[in-house]
C-alpha cells in the first residue's frame, strides 16, 4: 500500500513533464506516461525481473522533482539510468545539479516548433499512426495530425471512421474519447481535432484551405511506391514533404529509424519508412555485424497475415494469396532481406529471405540464420544484445526478453521495432540463429512516427546519452 501511495504522487509529476515540458520519461526504455499507479509499479518490477539493476519508487521521486525544478525542454528521459548514474555518484550529490548536467552540451529543440501531419488513407498503420500522434499531443506542440484523406465509402461513412480509431480488435479501445462533428467533416479524439478530406486524387485537394501548412503527408495506402506516382502528393497546396510507410522504390530513400536517419536531408522531398520488417532485423543485424562480422545470412519471416489476402478462397492476381488467411500457413516473397541493403549498404548481396504468411492478426517472428567472420557462444550473444538493448543508440529498436513462457500475443503494442528471444538463441562457433519478435503494426508506426519527427525536427534530445552499438559490450 505504501508502495501504490508512492507510485500515485508520481503520476501528476510524470503529466506535468509530459503536457507542460515536453519531457517523456522511461525506465529502462518503458515508458511510465499515462500509466495508473499499478502500471508504474509493474515498469518497475518488469526492469529488475529482466535482469537491470533494481530502481526504487523513491529514487524515481527524487529524479522527477530534479527535472520539474529545471524544466530543461523536450526531452526523452531514462528515469533508471539517471537514478543509477545518481547511485554511481555517491552519497551526498546534488541531485539537482546531477540531472542538470546530463542536459550540458546537448541541443533542445525549440518547444514551440510545429509540424502538421495528414494521413493519407485510415488503414491499420494509418489508424494506429493517429492513436500515436494524438497520445503525443502533450502540449500542443511538436507534431500535430491536421488531418486525413480517405474515399467516400458510405452515407455513414464519418461515423464508421470514428468508430474504428475508437475501436480496434487487436490493439484494444482507443485510451480517451473519440466524438464526430458531421456537419463538419471532423472527428475530435481527446481534445484533438481531425479534419475528414474525401478525396481519391492526390494532387487535388487544397489543403491551405483548412488551415494547414508546410505539411508532411504520410501515405499509407501502398498504392504509389515511386518518386512519380509520390510526388503528386506535392502538387496540393500546404503539402511540403512525402513519406511512404511501404518499401520504397530507387531512387527513393528508405529509411530505418535509428540506422540510416542522419540521412535525411531538407532537400529530400520524398521519403519512403521502409516495411514493418526490414525495421525489426536491420537493427539486430546491425549488432551482429559491428560485433561479429556477417558472413552471409537467410532471413525467414513468420508474418501474420495482411489485408492483401483473402479471408476465404477466392481469386487474387498473387501467388498463393488467394487460399484463405485464417485457414492456412502461405509461403511468400518478402523484399526486406534485400532491402536491409538500402539501409545498411555493408550487407548488400549478403542475405536471402522469403515469408510464410500464418493465422495471426498481428505480431510477426523473423529467423536470422547468420554466419560469422568470428565465432561466438549464445551467453555471449544474448549479454550483448541485452547490453544494446539497454545502453546503445539502438535501445528505442531492440529490445530484449527471456521467458520460458512468451508467444506473440505478449508483444502487441510493443513500441520497439524487434525485441529479440534469448531462449531461443542458437550459437555455435560462426552460426548463429537468432529469433525476433515484432508488431508489424504498432512497433513498425513507432518507428514512422520517429521518423516523421525527425523529419520534423522535432525529435526529443536523449537523457542520458546513448554510446555506440560497438561500446554496449562494456555496459
Amino acid at each position: 500500500m505504501a508502495r501504490e501511495e508512492l507510485a500515485e504522487r508520481l503520476i501528476p509529476q510524470i503529466g506535468r513533464l509530459y503536457r507542460d515540458h515536453g519531457i517523456v520519461t522511461s525506465v529502462h526504455g518503458h515508458r511510465i506516461i499515462n500509466l495508473s499507479a499499478i502500471g508504474v509499479i509493474e515498469a518497475h518490477e518488469r526492469a529488475r525481473q529482466l535482469g537491470h539493476e533494481e530502481l526504487t519508487l523513491e529514487q524515481t521521486d527524487a529524479v522527477l522533482k530534479a527535472l520539474l525544478a529545471i524544466r530543461p525542454g523536450p526531452a526523452s528521459v531514462d528515469v533508471a539510468r539517471l537514478a543509477l548514474s545518481l547511485r554511481e555518484a555517491g552519497t551526498g550529490v546534488d541531485v539537482e545539479a546531477h540531472v542538470r548536467a546530463a542536459f550540458d552540451g546537448m541541443e533542445v529543440h525549440d518547444a514551440e516548433r510545429s509540424t502538421d501531419v495528414v494521413l493519407y488513407g485510415f488503414g491499420r498503420i494509418g489508424r494506429l499512426l493517429a492513436r500515436i500522434l494524438i497520445s503525443h499531443a502533450g502540449n500542443g506542440h511538436g507534431l500535430r495530425l491536421r488531418a486525413i484523406v480517405v474515399r467516400r465509402g458510405s452515407d455513414n461513412d464519418l461515423i464508421k471512421r470514428a468508430s474504428l480509431l475508437s475501436r480496434d480488435s487487436v490493439h484494444g479501445s482507443f485510451p480517451g474519447t473519440v466524438e464526430v462533428d458531421e456537419e463538419n467533416d471532423v472527428i475530435v479524439a481527446n481534445g484533438t481535432r481531425i479534419q475528414v478530406i474525401y478525396s481519391s486524387d492526390p494532387a487535388a485537394t487544397d489543403y491551405t484551405a483548412y488551415g494547414i501548412r508546410d505539411a508532411v503527408v504520410v501515405d499509407n495506402t501502398g498504392r504509389w511506391r515511386d518518386e512519380e506516382g509520390l510526388s503528386q502528393h506535392l502538387r496540393s497546396p500546404g503539402v511540403a514533404r512525402v513519406l511512404l510507410t511501404a518499401p520504397g522504390k530507387t531512387p527513393l530513400k528508405n529509411i530505418v529509424h535509428g540506422i540510416n536517419d542522419a540521412d535525411i536531408t531538407p532537400e529530400d522531398r520524398i521519403l519512403s519508412a521502409a516495411s514493418c520488417t526490414t525495421n525489426a532485423i536491420t537493427p539486430v543485424l546491425k549488432a551482429i555485424d559491428e560485433a561479429y562480422g556477417v558472413v552471409r545470412g537467410h532471413v525467414e519471416t513468420v508474418h501474420s497475415f495482411t489485408n492483401d489476402q483473402n479471408l476465404t478462397d477466392n481469386f487474387h492476381k498473387g501467388d498463393r494469396r488467394g487460399r484463405s488467411a485464417v485457414l492456412n500457413m502461405v509461403i511468400t516473397e518478402t523484399g526486406a532481406a534485400k532491402a536491409v541493403a538500402k539501409a545498411l549498404p555493408e550487407l548488400a548481396g549478403k542475405l536471402t529471405g522469403s515469408s510464410i504468411r500464418v493465422p495471426t492478426p498481428d505480431v510477426s517472428l523473423a529467423i536470422l540464420n547468420l554466419t560469422l567472420e568470428r565465432p561466438a557462444t549464445k551467453d555471449e550473444v544474448n549479454d550483448y544484445l541485452r547490453r544494446v538493448s539497454l545502453h546503445s543508440k539502438l535501445r528505442q529498436q531492440i529490445d530484449y526478453v527471456e521467458s520460458p513462457e512468451i508467444v506473440s500475443t505478449d508483444f502487441v503494442g510493443s513500441h520497439r521495432a524487434g525485441i529479440v528471444d534469448g531462449l531461443a538463441t542458437i550459437a555455435d562457433g560462426t552460426n548463429m540463429v537468432l529469433y525476433v519478435w515484432y508488431d508489424n503494426e504498432y512497433g513498425y508506426s513507432c518507428q514512422v512516427v520517429r521518423v516523421l519527427e525527425k523529419i520534423a525536427g522535432t525529435h526529443p534530445v536523449v537523457v542520458p546519452t546513448r554510446v555506440d552499438v560497438r561500446l554496449a559490450t562494456t555496459g
